[in-house]
């Protein structure tokens, strides 16, 4: 059996404002006639199906249409797990339907663990592969609140029924590969965040965590799993040292921090239980560029960019001292009539690059990521602030950006 382990599609999100559809399906009928042309039976996707729990009607047709597709060129299984992006019942909704043309979706967790198990057959009715298909699990599922528990029991219990959750799922569909022969693959599926994982600034992935809990060792997956796809980070990569635990990483850049990464999904091709494991790299189907320096160093990149007559996105990040109002107006009247677009102009540090706060003793770090910091200085110089009160006001900058930022992402 061949099978494919995708992830991360991020259906429907946009980028600097711009939408991605256009991407996205040339990525879905790349997915498709590779399909067809690797003779894929199987295919994995974990999680982030799409960007948000609302999309629109026309990135659900996308989704349906490839699914369609996909079935047509003979993929005779797909199984579809919930991240922490998707909306589990509109994953969920269409279940018996989907199951009729060999989809299976698990949007949300089970009501009990063999509800996670997916027994794939073929034609004749043999089994050919089982699927723990765990979705994305949110604490409820794990825990009950206790009053008066500390942090540290809320920490111990959210692990221990993390632990508790795969080994039943997992332990379910064991039993069910030992009536089969034990000849068959098993499978888990999981979106998180795995501990040793990496990741890229600006590539929209949130530090998942289960509770407090922000990573998870690799140990959480019983050894008798044979491979263990995952969803969430956008980096492909694997695990722990363990080349049948990976992740697929996203098969487009969510960001600019993710310009010039090699995109892939990843081919199985198991002989029995055991996967021989490639890499098929992903083309790209619309190129990212970050330009950065001060206006000289900004000017004389992009003027090359122009005379290559690519059709690029741009981000611009200016960090020269000078500020300069009519910064955009000067970039946009360079690319006019070019294939260059801008879709994000900084002004300051690289994204990533904030310090720290002094006193703060975590050291959080408060990047200026909107590029208005000098704004505000200019606006204190206006109205004359104290020299001593400023950094304490920009400090108060600082957090308020974050704290607004943050909520835009646990918003999506």
């Amino acid at each position: 059996m061949k099978a494919i382990h995708t992830s991360d599609w991020h259906l429907g999100r946009r980028l600097g404002g711009r939408s991605r559809h256009d991407e996205s399906a040339a990525f879905l009928d790349w997915l498709a006639e590779t399909v067809r042309r690797e003779q894929v039976s199987l295919l994995l996707v974990a999680g982030d199906v799409f960007d948000n729990g609302t999309p629109s009607g026309r990135t659900q047709e996308l989704y349906y249409d490839f699914l369609f597709k996909a079935v047509s060129v003979g993929c005779r299984h797909i199984v579809i797990t919930g991240g922490n992006h998707d909306s589990p019942s509109l994953l969920d909704a269409p279940g018996t339907l989907l199951r009729r043309l060999g989809v299976h979706v698990m949007g949300a967790p089970g009501n009990v663990p063999s509800d996670e198990v997916i027994v794939l057959r073929d034609a004749a009715g043999k089994t050919e592969a089982v699927v723990c298909a765990v979705p994305y699990l949110p604490d409820r599922v794990l825990r009950t609140s206790e009053a008066g528990e500390s942090p540290e029991d809320k920490n111990t219990r959210l692990l221990e029924g993390l632990r508790r959750h795969y080994a039943e799922v997992c332990g379910a569909g064991a039993e069910i590969k030992e009536a089969a022969g034990g000849g068959v693959p098993l499978i888990t599926m999981g979106h998180l965040f795995a501990a040793g994982g990496k990741w890229s600034e600006g590539d929209g992935v949130r530090e998942l965590s289960i509770g407090t809990i922000l990573r998870v060792d690799a140990s959480l997956f019983p050894p008798s799993v044979d491979y263990v796809a995952l969803g969430h980070l956008h980096l492909p990569q694997i695990v722990a040292g363990n080349e049948f635990i990976r992740y697929a990483g996203s098969p487009l850049p969510m960001g600019f921090g993710e310009a010039g990464q090699e995109k892939q999904v990843v081919l199985l091709d198991f002989e029995k239980n055991t996967p021989s494991v490639r890499s098929i790299p992903v083309p790209c189907f619309r190129e990212l560029t970050r330009v950065a320096g001060t206006l000289p160093e900004i000017l004389e990149r992009l003027t090359a960019l122009r005379e290559s007559g690519r059709e690029i996105w741009l981000e611009v990040v200016y960090s020269g001292d000078e500020f300069i109002p009519d910064l955009g107006d000067r970039i946009e009247e360079l690319l006019d009539g070019s294939g260059l677009s801008l879709l994000i102009l900084r002004t300051g540090p690289l994204p990533g690059a904030g310090k720290a706060l002094p006193g703060d003793p975590a050291g959080e770090v408060f990047p200026d990521e909107t590029g208005l910091l000098p704004v505000f200085d200019q606006y204190m110089e206006a109205h004359s602030v104290p020299e001593p009160d400023r950094e304490e006001l920009r400090q108060t900058y600082r957090e308020a950006v974050a704290c607004l930022q943050e909520k835009e992402r646990d918003a999506v």
